[in-house]
This record gives structure tokens, C-alpha cells and sequence, in this order.
């Protein structure tokens, strides 16, 4: 009976659960992975709240703040202005895009510059997305490949077969006179 007994106390007993252990080895835990998930998530709605309880120390910052925010939409807005300008008005824009004509290349060159600088910022707070699309993308490479080796397959089976380009389309059977219309008509 001593050696049941130190066996089941090894694997149950004496404040361990050695089963548990072990299968937790090659299967996480899914009650602490749980409290794992919740701490982290409980973190980062507390940094994302932090972030809008910035202390406002007066109407100069609110107006710089709301300063900040116009460059994006109003470039949007503009651009969108200008079309609908150039629909509703074409002589009144041709005659504005003449006067544009006349800026200088080297205040054109500072414009970019400016524009530039600024959405550069925007550009790389954005960086750590783009490589995760990139990411998503190369992980394609292996179908697109396996594409490509099936479209020169059948390219190289249309070439070969009766001396037809890769391009003409094969004869299908079916019930489709606009087809076959095609089909009369590209044989005379």
C-alpha cells in the first residue's frame, strides 16, 4: 500500500497536481492565460484613458490643438473642392489654374518640403502597420507562384496544341449564339 500511495501522492497529492504540470508543458493553461488576457487588456484601456486625461492648462492649448487637427481635412476638403469647381465652373477654374502656372519651381520645391515634413510623421507612426501588410502579402508569394507556374502550363498547352496563340479562346460546347456569332465571325 506505501507505494500506491507515494505514486498517487506524487501525481495528486502533497500540494502539487504532477499531471498538471505535466500538461501544462504541452497545453497552456487556459485559467491563467485568461488572467493573463484580462491584465493585459485591463493595461491598455488604462494607457488608452490615460492618453485623452491630458490636463488642458487653457484656451490657447484647445486652440492649438484644434489648429493641429485642420491640415488633413482641409487638403481633403480642397481637393474635393477643386473637382466640384471644375464641374460646376470650368472657365472660372481654367483661369485659377493659369495663375497657378505662374508659381515659381523653387516655391513649389518649399511647398513639398512642407508638406512633406509634415505627413511624415503621420507616415511613420503608421510604419508598424504597413509592415505588418507587407507581412500578410509575402505570405501570398507561395499561391501567387503556384499561379503563375499554372498559367505558363496551360499558356504552354495552348501554344502547342493545333498552333493557336496563348491569347484565343478554347472552343466550349453550350447553348450561347453570341458565342458562337463571335466564333463564325472571327473564322471569316
Amino acid at each position: 500500500m506505501g507505494l500506491i500511495n507515494a505514486v498517487l501522492t506524487a501525481l495528486f497529492g502533497g500540494g502539487r497536481n504532477g499531471i498538471a504540470e505535466t500538461v501544462e508543458v504541452f497545453r497552456e493553461n487556459a485559467e491563467n492565460a485568461s488572467a493573463r488576457a484580462s491584465a493585459y487588456q485591463g493595461a491598455a484601456l488604462e494607457q488608452f484613458g490615460r492618453e485623452f486625461m491630458i490636463e488642458r492648462r487653457g484656451w490657447f492649448d484647445r486652440f492649438m490643438d484644434g489648429l493641429n487637427r485642420l491640415p488633413r481635412p482641409a487638403l481633403a476638403l480642397g481637393t474635393i473642392g477643386l473637382f466640384v469647381t471644375a464641374l460646376v465652373d470650368p472657365l472660372w477654374f481654367s483661369a485659377r489654374m493659369q495663375g497657378i502656372a505662374l508659381v515659381p519651381e523653387p516655391l513649389w520645391w518649399l511647398m513639398g518640403a512642407i508638406v512633406s515634413f509634415y505627413f511624415g510623421a503621420r507616415h511613420q507612426a503608421k510604419g508598424q502597420a504597413f509592415q505588418r501588410s507587407i507581412a500578410s502579402t509575402v505570405a501570398l508569394a507561395p499561391q501567387v507562384q503556384a499561379n503563375v507556374a499554372a498559367l505558363r502550363a496551360l499558356e504552354a498547352g495552348a501554344s502547342g496544341a493545333g498552333g493557336e496563340a496563348a491569347g484565343d479562346v478554347a472552343e466550349e460546347t453550350g447553348d450561347n449564339p453570341a458565342l458562337e456569332a463571335w466564333r463564325e465571325g472571327r473564322k471569316h
